[in-house]
């Protein structure tokens, strides 16, 4: 393959587009993070005033009765459960440890017994200090209580012979109205139950109106807490169509809410509502601190209840994996939590989920090493586009046969750029050339790399799968670390990305040896300065992508040693361009026009050229 002007300019169209999207993945991250910055010093600054210190011990002893009494008239009618001593309830089925509490009839974590945090732990999922769930009900006339604030009795734990379990909390006041909080967890499922139900619902709820409030402070679970701070996103369906914020900090809903999920890169806590949530608003922010938080998520969603007397709220709570084929089995369009192209580029989408996914998972359940899968699917890759690549190869070959002829007809054109142009196109027309064959195969990387880049992000199979130096295929492989933020580079250096590099490099070295000297600086140099720019774009990506780009070069390398020296013949190309030329020849609508336009062109120049003479 020669390495043509419109080969280079489909190069450089790949490094913009590249340097484009993470051009424009970096700066919403980086007003996110500045916003986040603002307010929390702002949060500083009024906490600070607020402080008084109190060291007596009486003012301690005072401020704990206070808080007391408080809490006992909020509680109004459920004095008794104003309160109390937290108890904590294991349920467990073969996927998860729920661990729930009395204080608020609550979920309040989930172990996931299959899948390692960064810290060689198991990943838990909620259960922070300030991670809590309820909504609030009338306690007295003129008083209302957040139900995470009261102690439920101690749960009732039933279990099936199927592997169901139940556990069910109460409570009550004296006058008769209720509470019961049930959750039911099956086998084998994520996804678990709430049922919450109201004896007593026109008293507990103002108007039927349910106001649910979740706080959510997801923690690190990958190696890198900035990139999976970076990878995490806010997603839920509003009005029965799937949406996302990754950059926004606020959105309120104006249509009725089906379900609301906070994603990490690879986990995700989501709620469900079977009867719609009716209306509501979310704030949420990118921690850019030194902690090991994600982010600050604050929900509130508000839910009508039919103004009966007993009434049951279904809903399900999601603490699980962003699995595609468990999330296609929970709450329509929960699957697209996981992406696999979104906005600018989705429509890299159906290239993931028609093409890429099905032979990943076909060579994957062959093959058990992912790394081996990986190259499995690039060979396939590499196969489908081969047409292509062979047509660009000879496109190429084409060209160069007839570099000198384009050489003739520029020295006898000089300057004259339109009549050169016009016996330019007239040579390729009747030697049957395409000028832009040689891009293709740039151009060609462009939706197939953003698709691999979001599904290699994505896919939480190759989370944790080593493969040769690599621990984690998710996940960056650094050989060197400088326990520092370096700019462009980051903290490490990956050693893939190296190997990507190189052999972008050999391949550049090999194209510019089949290319005669170029004039124009730029073209020259490019094909050397294009993997460069590539190590600052690969470092911080999945080795799984930087493997998948390596085995690639190596192909290409292989595949235009053999076409070049035992599949094209040269001798023979220049013999079909001599029998082309001599066959009669028959212009399109498009040449006709475009020739037309060309003379016209050539004539008025012409005209003007005469007439700045003739004034001279």
């Amino acid at each position: 393959m020669k390495m043509d002007k419109n080969t280079v300019i489909g190069m450089i169209l790949l490094a913009v587009l590249f340097f484009a999207f993470f051009w424009y993945s970096s700066k919403q991250q980086k007003a996110a993070a500045d916003y986040q910055a603002k307010q929390q010093d702002s949060i500083a600054r009024v906490n600070a005033l607020k402080v008084t210190p109190l060291d007596s011990i009486q003012a301690r002893t005072d401020s704990l009765k206070s808080d007391s009494a408080g809490k006992a008239e909020m509680a109004g009618e459920f004095t008794n459960s104003s309160t109390g001593t937290e108890e904590l309830t294991l349920v467990e089925n073969d996927v998860l440890k729920a661990i729930f509490t009395n204080k608020g009839g609550q979920l309040k974590s989930i172990e996931l017994k299959h899948y390692t945090s960064y810290n060689n732990k198991k990943v838990i999922l909620s259960g922070g200090n300030n991670d809590e769930m309820g909504y609030s009900v009338n306690t007295a006339p003129n008083h209302s209580s957040m139900t995470n604030s009261l102690y439920f009795n101690i749960p009732k734990v039933d279990s099936t012979a199927d592997g169901t379990k139940t556990i069910t909390f109460l409570l009550t006041k004296p006058s008769g109205e209720s509470i019961t909080h049930q959750f039911i967890i099956k086998s084998g499922n994520y996804m678990i139950d709430w049922n919450i139900m109201l004896n007593g619902a026109d008293k507990l709820l103002t108007r039927g109106l349910m106001n649910f409030q979740w706080q959510e402070h997801p923690q690190q679970h990958e190696r890198s807490v900035t990139y999976e701070r970076q990878m995490s996103n806010i997603c839920f369906s509003e009005g029965n169509d799937f949406d996302y914020i990754s950059s926004h900090t606020e959105k309120k809903f104006e249509k009725p809410v089906q379900w609301f999920s906070i994603v990490q890169q690879f986990f995700n806590t989501t709620v469900v509502a079977k009867n719609n949530f009716s209306s509501g608003e979310v704030k949420w922010s990118r921690r850019t601190d030194t902690t090991n938080i994600l982010s600050d998520v604050s929900v509130n969603l508000q839910l009508q209840v039919p103004a009966v007397e007993s009434a049951t709220i279904p809903l399900q709570l999601y603490f699980g994996p962003n699995d595609y084929h468990i999330l296609q089995k929970q709450a329509p369009d929960m699957d697209k939590m996981v992406n696999l192209g979104r906005d600018v580029y989705a429509f890299v989408r159906p290239i993931n989920k028609y093409i890429i996914m099905p032979v990943f998972n076909f060579f994957a359940g062959i093959i058990k090493n992912y790394g081996w899968t990986i190259l499995m699917l690039t060979l396939f890759i590499r196969l489908v586009t081969s047409p292509l690549t062979y047509s660009s190869y000879l496109s190429g070959a084409k060209m160069r046969v007839l570099r000198p002829e384009l050489a003739a007809l520029k020295q006898k054109f000089g300057d004259d750029q339109q009549g050169y142009a016009m016996q330019q196109m007239k040579l390729f027309r009747e030697a049957g050339v395409n000028p832009l064959g040689g891009c293709i195969p740039a151009l060609l990387q462009i939706p197939i790399f953003f698709a691999l880049y979001s599904f290699f992000n994505s896919n939480i199979a190759l989370r944790g799968q080593s493969f040769l130096w690599a621990p984690d295929l998710s996940s960056f492989d650094s050989i060197i670390r400088f326990h520092t933020d370096i700019w462009l580079i980051g903290d490490h250096i990956s050693l893939f990305t190296l190997t990507a590099i190189i052999t972008s490099f050999i391949i550049s070295i090999y194209n510019m040896s089949m290319t005669p000297d170029q004039s124009n600086p730029a073209m020259k140099y490019m094909p050397y300065i294009f993997p460069f720019i590539l190590f600052f774009v690969f470092n911080k990506l999945p080795s799984a992508l930087t493997w998948y780009y390596t085995v690639s070069n190596i192909v290409t390398l292989g595949i235009q040693f053999v076409i070049q020296n035992y599949i094209i013949d040269h001798e023979k190309i220049l013999a079909q361009i001599d029998i082309k030329r001599k066959a009669p020849k028959k212009q399109s609508k498009f040449q006709e026009r475009y020739s037309k336009m060309m003379e016209t062109q050539k004539k008025m120049q012409e005209m003007k050229q005469r007439s700045d003479k003739t004034k001279k």
